[in-house]
């Protein structure tokens, strides 16, 4: 059998409690007969799998077994220290550790190979205290309390629920029930300005079933007042609308210019951001949008009037 499609059963079998042996044969493009016999090798090999018969039946593996460090191939090493490096560009706490003690598990040091880094230049060093205590709560289901400042400058003492942390682009936030507001919210990490872990559990499972109803896991809820936005670009920006998107969503007019649809949170955020296009950028729609943007590059023309 091939040790690569051995250790994917092995990998399989832990994250499932049960799978069968056509499920398997389905996954790796075998027979089932294939299957069995890779199930026997792995037996015989010491590793604790066994078989269940029945209408919900099929093959699982020992609850507390894992995997051998000589079971991963060097490939396999490599994939999962590059993996935790790019999440360590997300400035996620502990992973210089988790890395360290990885690198000397598999003999390896990556440190010379690859070095990733998503913040921006001039960045504030990470929180680590804030991120680890608001990762513990959530892990312990224990209530949380935070002073905020949210994008209207406004300071507000919250207790939350915390239930998850989100990654979304070069920033982390922090999504749960606010008692507060009686709602889901999420809350960007770096504006949390202190966090207290309070003496008080609360039930994962019934927050996550309070109305209205929660985002789903593929759509964090990061962006809570979504607006539908057109911009048309000339050339000059074009190569940043590249950076950012896909070719299929650039439009292009045959005249020089481009056009982006595209939902954005209605924030500072997205303020600032069409400005940084300078006159690169005109917002089409929406039209409450343009009037924004226009009185704010008032306001800038009028800082340098005097100069």
């Amino acid at each position: 059998m091939k040790i690569s499609r051995m250790v994917e059963i092995i990998t399989v079998l832990l994250n499932k409690k049960t799978v069968t042996a056509s499920e398997l044969a389905a996954r790796f493009n075998v027979s089932v007969r294939t299957i069995y016999r890779d199930i026997d090798v792995l037996s015989s090999s010491g590793i604790p799998i066994y078989t269940i018969q029945g209408v919900n039946g099929g093959i699982s593996i020992m609850e507390d077994y894992c995997i051998n460090r000589t079971m991963l191939s060097d490939s396999d090493k490599n994939s999962i220290l590059f993996a935790l490096n790019s999440i360590q560009s997300t400035k996620y706490p502990e992973i210089d550790a988790d890395l360290e003690k990885l690198g000397s598990i598999f003999k390896n040091n990556i440190s010379d190979w690859i070095s990733v880094d998503f913040s921006p230049w001039g960045s504030n060093p990470n929180a680590y205290n804030k991120f680890v205590d608001i990762k513990t709560a959530i892990l312990k289901c224990c209530v949380i309390e935070i002073d905020y400042i949210n994008a209207q400058n406004k300071k507000s003492t919250r207790k939350i629920e915390p239930l998850r942390l989100d990654f979304k682009y070069q920033a982390w936030y922090l999504w749960g029930w606010c008692r507060e507001r009686g709602d889901f919210r999420t809350f960007r990490i770096s504006r949390i300005k202190r966090v207290s872990i309070l003496d008080e559990e609360f039930e994962r499972d019934k927050c996550l079933l309070r109305t209205p109803k929660p985002p789903d896991i593929g759509n964090p809820g990061i962006w809570q007042n979504p607006i539908h936005c057109v911009l048309e670009f000339t050339g000059g920006a074009l190569y940043r609308l590249y950076d950012d998107y896909d070719d299929t969503e650039i439009h292009d007019n045959g005249d020089g210019t481009y056009t982006l649809e595209v939902d954005f949170p209605e924030d500072d955020w997205v303020y600032g951001y069409i400005l940084s296009f300078g006159t690169y950028v005109k917002v089409i729609a929406p039209d409450h949008l343009r009037r924004i943007i226009k009185e704010k590059s008032v306001k800038i023309t009028k800082f340098y009037e005097n100069i």
